[in-house]
């Protein structure tokens, strides 16, 4: 392999930093995008339970928008929740475009490492054309050696080029179809945890007249 990667010449530079780069942002991805890490098992249930029992202090809020990104958008909802149901949409839209960005990170540089890696190796292509030329004009075709090493050099960064392109291009696809899957996770639990304010606050109207009666 290191023979390989000598063989392609200067065109394999740029090609191996993308190769690191990319390497790099899937191994960054993977980890942060695990389902617990987005969205965690029976958070919403217990924000919801939180929100039912009426145990919905500055410290719960704080310690929920610390856990995970659909903490952050529940938090988010929460601590306007007083404000009524458009105050709470305005406030977790906000969140969520920041959760989202989040949680998008890395990704347009991966797309472009799988747009511009071909790239990379046609520049490697070139590069190698070119030496084959020159070798032609300083020591004619008769030494197939020197036009060898030229073909070679094209080769190597063409197929280097496209090794990393297509990794990059399928993981870019992969981790943008999880990230949406989660904002339509996050979506979801947001809805059930605005019902459960709606409840909440419709059973403390009806209970305060009662009240007052008596």
């Amino acid at each position: 392999m290191l023979e390989l990667v000598k063989a392609g010449g200067w065109g394999m530079v740029p090609i191996l930093i993308s190769a690191v780069l990319v390497l790099g942002i899937v191994l960054e991805r993977f980890w942060s995008l695990r389902l617990k890490a987005v969205i965690p098992p029976k958070l919403g249930e217990e924000v919801r339970a939180w929100a039912a029992g009426r145990r919905l202090d500055a410290a719960h809020i704080d310690a929920l928008e610390k856990t995970s990104p659909l903490g952050e958008v529940l938090g988010a909802a929460l601590r306007v929740r007083h404000l009524g149901r458009d105050a709470v949409r305005d406030r977790v839209e906000d969140a969520g475009r920041h959760a989202m960005h989040g949680l998008e990170f890395g990704l347009t540089t991966l797309g472009t490492m799988a747009l511009i890696a071909p790239l990379l190796g046609l520049f490697g292509t070139v590069i190698g054309m070119i030496r084959m030329f020159l070798s032609i004009l300083e020591h004619g075709v008769g030494d197939a050696q020197y036009m060898a090493g030229g073909i070679g050099e094209a080769l190597i960064c063409t197929a280097a080029g496209i090794i990393v392109a297509v990794p990059a291009y399928i993981f870019h696809r992969m981790f943008r179809s999880r990230v949406h899957s989660y904002g339509i996770g996050m979506e979801r639990e947001v809805l059930a945890l605005m019902d459960t304010l709606d409840e909440t606050s419709h059973v403390t109207q009806a209970a305060a007249p009662r009240r007052a009666t008596r």
